[in-house]
């Protein structure tokens, strides 16, 4: 950890801070995102205040770090999160082309200080399709591949 490390992860955990004991819009999680030495976005979690379940500090902060790149993919950038992602973020940083996350607490901090238990969602994605507990159909195939079919030649199409 350099100095710059301490510094942008002590603005996530003031950020978690702020969210969860002063404002009570969420839980306890804070992210800043940062390229080139330069923080391009900030996030907190807000599920509470927003009645909204993917409202977390590291979806906020991918979210504002591309309106301020301009764009859907971040390279080079360096994710800062208070606590350890949980299966959406970490999806979501993925998405995203994130280079590198630091976390502060772990799920077993969240899970002992917070009640926070993401080991369900864990062990439903490792589950194939048909034993997971959201019953999944597949239904309508052809009438939606013929749109990829449309979508896979489409001359001006923005690769991901």
């Amino acid at each position: 950890m350099n100095e710059d490390d301490k510094k942008f992860m002590t603005r996530a955990i003031a950020l978690s801070e702020k969210t969860s004991l002063i404002e009570s819009a969420g839980g306890v999680f804070g992210t800043v995102i940062v390229r080139d030495g330069e923080i391009i976005g900030e996030g907190a979690n807000r599920v509470v205040a927003e009645n909204d379940p993917t409202w977390h500090g590291e979806i906020e902060a991918i979210r504002n770090a591309c309106k301020k790149a301009g764009s859907f993919k971040l390279p080079g950038a360096v994710l800062y999160t208070s606590a350890e992602p949980c299966p959406m973020c970490m999806a979501a940083a993925y998405w995203a082309g994130i280079e590198k996350v630091y976390y502060a607490s772990t799920n077993a901090d969240a899970l002992e200080y917070g009640d926070f238990d993401d080991s369900m969602i864990y062990g439903e994605l490792r589950k194939p399709i048909s034993e997971r507990s959201i019953t999944c159909v597949q239904i309508m195939q052809p009438e939606a591949v013929e749109v990829w079919k449309k979508y896979k030649n489409k001359a001006d199409r923005v690769p991901y």
